[in-house]
């Protein structure tokens, strides 16, 4: 077996040209751990800021080497650590969060902790299961924030997007009349997620999900004494007129992910894949995805 594998990594965080890959040494999963082989990783609109150096200028990252890229991925169990009752060859999905770290999902091989992956349901490809860990448990987590909707009504910007396209049916799960805000071209298909849809939207509704980072023009759409939760890290809108604003950052929960995988692979939450590209093109998924229009994930493949 080898004793290293290849994985994607900024030094000087650039944007996609800035993107290389190296060669870093084979570890083995220890206490909790398992260690597997990545089939694909999910490029999402964190990957694009980490890379363009976003988080540096924040001051959340700190690495002084290199800084790895990707927080989502599918892939299969071959090695397993002390306490790990999970078999050899388990299909898993998972997410890596935190933004001060040295390795990331774009890579051949991933050390992770057990509790941080699901098994994927076997009527569901690797490569859909790898678009879901991020933006699925970010919506999970909004929608727990917000809580039981009791009818009341809410707005969802984006909602054609990786994000908002799972709010609608999760909020509609607790309760929630929900209407997605998006461009006239994806009103079929957010009102074939059971939503109304809208391409403006008036002031006065009772909460506002931001899956379009809109930020304080989103606050503005709720209602005095609404609620309003955002999806960008390290920005978080003021909040005016008794609004109150929160902010959701994806974080890793296995038990959590593993409903949501089932929900997709019984056509509940929708998997949308754009394009499959090798990971030596990291930098190529970068550039295309931040021209924009995309409808789905690319997943880059090892």
């Amino acid at each position: 077996m080898a004793t290293t594998f290849r994985t994607a990594v900024v030094r000087s965080p650039e944007g996609p040209d800035a993107i290389e890959m190296i060669e870093v040494p084979l570890a083995e999963p220890g206490p909790g751990q398992v260690r597997l082989a990545i089939a694909g990783a999910g490029v999402n609109p964190v990957d694009l800021a980490v890379a363009a150096g976003v988080f540096h200028r924040l001051g959340m990252v700190h690495q002084p080497g290199h800084t790895g890229l990707g927080w989502d991925f599918a892939g299969t169990v071959e090695a397993v650590g002390p306490g790990v009752g999970l078999p050899v060859g388990s299909r898993v999905a998972g997410l890596v969060d935190g933004f001060d770290r040295d390795f990331g999902t774009y890579a051949e091989r991933l050390v992770i902790a057990v509790d941080d992956i699901a098994v994927v349901p076997g009527n569901l490809d690797l490569i859909a299961a790898a678009t879901v860990p991020v933006n699925g448990l970010a919506a999970a987590q909004l929608v727990d924030l917000l809580g039981d909707g009791a009818g009341r009504r809410l707005l969802v910007t984006g909602a054609a997007g990786a994000v908002g396209a799972y709010v609608i049916p999760l909020a509609q799960d607790r309760g929630w009349r929900v209407t997605g805000l998006a461009r006239a071209g994806d009103e079929e298909f957010v009102r074939g997620l059971g939503a109304d849809f809208t391409t403006t939207a008036e002031p006065g509704w009772d909460a506002v999900a931001d899956g379009a980072v809109l930020q304080e023009r989103g606050v503005e759409l709720v209602r005095d004494g609404g609620d309003f939760v955002g999806m960008q890290p390290g920005s978080v809108p003021v909040g005016v007129r008794g609004v109150r604003v929160r902010v959701v950052v994806a974080r890793p929960d296995g038990a959590r992910l593993a409903t949501l995988l089932a929900a997709a692979a019984d056509g509940r939450l929708p998997t949308r894949v754009h394009a499959v590209l090798p990971l030596d093109r990291a930098a190529d998924a970068h550039r295309a995805f931040a021209g924009g229009g995309v409808r789905g994930r690319y997943v880059l493949r090892p």
